[in-house]
């Protein structure tokens, strides 16, 4: 039977785990755990432009409009074209939904919710559907990849060689690399520095989204759901001033309160105007009464955070890596269909075409692991992975500049940290230099405009090529 190795246990690398146990693969997820996974964090939903008055071609513009035109047109049509069998995959794992909202960059209300805490919903039923159909589960985090000759053979999990047949990096991407974040400090990256550093190269790294309204508390860093603005709550400064249209793109919302911060005002959200919001997020009015806040009554303080990196491992458009016999899916990897800037809820629609599909792509190229001595087990140290946070937030946040960018590559020699995450933040740093324009998620201020001739992606393997 063949073996497949999932690293990750979120939306992507659980639905792959169970479209491959449904295939007779012999498959082992190996991770954390689901709630360490960002996909169990996700509040919002999943966009499906299944109902009446909406229509995969409306979805397919907003998502190329919310990208800024750089998304690959072919990919994006063939995620799109996939939401209605995700719609029914998750249905027939016992999933249901509760609603359907507007998010920002949405011109139809496609967005499936559940309590707006939809991610936990999800994972916790695609684990429970994976562990009944006999799917493996491995505690305990993967050091490295183990590559030779171009070949994936399998991990070293604290430094014993797991053997597979085909691996699949279903990790997440690399937001945790950043100072603030509203996901996992575990998603720093660690495989996709590995996968470049052993022959997969990565894609549109500059990219970097910046949820507009993070919650920065005495209980730690929260996200407030862009269904929260969707609801009709009022981004407000100190003044009571609004400054923004609440349901553009992340980028624009970001980019307005950061510069609203810079003049020195503090920024809130106003959702007093809200009924019944206790029922509607229980899990944001969770954490804010236990900060002291009362969602009906007080004003809730955001600043933008890193939230989701539309770069990562390049795969083709069946979830391919360079590397033979390793696949990559979900925020682990980058194949153009999110553009320079994803819009609201196709994080969790990919996460499960991706693991979908990457499973009819294993299923067709029958992946044998042949005879080869153990590869070679580097056993790095993890090192200042805190200093390389302090300097991406820095150097590579919201507002970019040359100046700024190579004050970040000079320092980045200076920190002694692992390798692969040097490499990942300087793949961050190199291709945002690289990318002499403003588009999406990659802002410079001195090159404020989207220029045609930087309309393509951009791929580093050590080095940018844009």
């Amino acid at each position: 039977m063949t073996s497949v190795g999932i690293i990750g246990s979120g939306a992507a690398g659980l639905t792959a785990a169970v479209a491959l146990a449904r295939r007779g693969f012999d498959v082992t997820v190996i991770g954390g755990g689901i709630k360490e996974s960002n996909s169990y964090l996700a509040q919002a939903g999943i966009a499906f432009p299944i109902l009446d008055g909406d229509s995969p071609r409306a979805h397919v513009l907003d998502t190329i409009k919310a990208g800024k035109y750089l998304n690959d047109a072919e990919v994006v049509w063939s995620v799109v074209s996939k939401a209605s069998e995700a719609y029914e995959f998750l249905l027939s794992i016992g999933l249901e939904f509760e609603a359907n909202e507007t998010e920002g960059g949405h011109s139809f209300p496609r967005v499936f919710t559940i309590k707006n805490e939809t991610g936990k919903h999800v994972t916790k039923l695609l684990h429970l559907r994976a562990k009944e159909l006999g799917v493996h589960f491995v505690k305990g985090g993967v050091d490295e990849l183990a590559v030779k000759r171009g070949k994936a053979y399998g991990v070293f999990l604290e430094g014993e060689f797991l053997r597979f047949d085909s691996m699949v990096i279903a990790s997440g991407g690399f937001s945790g690399l950043f100072k603030f974040t509203a996901g996992s400090k575990s998603n720093t990256g660690l495989l996709i520095g590995d996968a470049i550093m052993k022959g997969a190269p990565a894609r549109d790294l500059e990219f970097v989204q910046f949820h507009p309204t993070g919650y920065l508390g005495r209980s730690g860093v929260f996200l407030v759901s862009e269904a929260v603005r969707g609801a009709g709550a009022k981004l407000v400064t100190e003044d009571g001033e609004r400054f923004v249209n609440e349901l553009s793109t992340r980028d624009i919302v970001a980019r307005a309160i950061y510069n609203q911060m810079k003049a020195g005002k503090r920024v809130f959200l106003d959702a007093t105007g809200i009924e019944d919001f206790k029922r509607r997020f229980p899990q944001i009015y969770a954490f804010l009464r236990n900060d002291g806040l009362d969602p009906s009554k007080d004003l809730i303080p955001v600043s933008p955070i890193a939230h989701y990196t539309m770069g990562g491992i390049a795969v083709d458009l069946w979830y391919r890596t360079a590397i033979k016999n390793l696949y990559a899916v979900g925020e682990a990897m980058s194949n153009g269909f999110h553009g320079a800037n994803r819009l609201a809820s196709n994080s969790l629609l990919e996460c499960i075409v991706s693991g979908l599909e990457m499973a009819r792509t294993i299923a067709r190229d029958k992946p044998r692991r042949g005879e080869v001595k153990e590869p070679a087990y580097h056993g790095y140290e993890a090192g200042d992975v805190d200093s390389l946070r302090e300097l991406l937030w820095n150097h590579a946040g919201i507002v970019r500049s040359a100046k700024t960018l190579k004050e970040g590559l000079r320092e980045l020699e200076g920190i002694e940290a692992d390798p692969r995450l040097k490499l990942l933040a300087r793949g961050v740093l190199e291709c945002a230099l690289a990318r002499e324009e403003s588009r999406g998620a990659h802002y410079r201020e001195d090159f404020p405009v989207m220029r045609k001739e930087f309309e393509r992606p951009s791929f580093f393997d050590g080095r940018c090529r844009l």
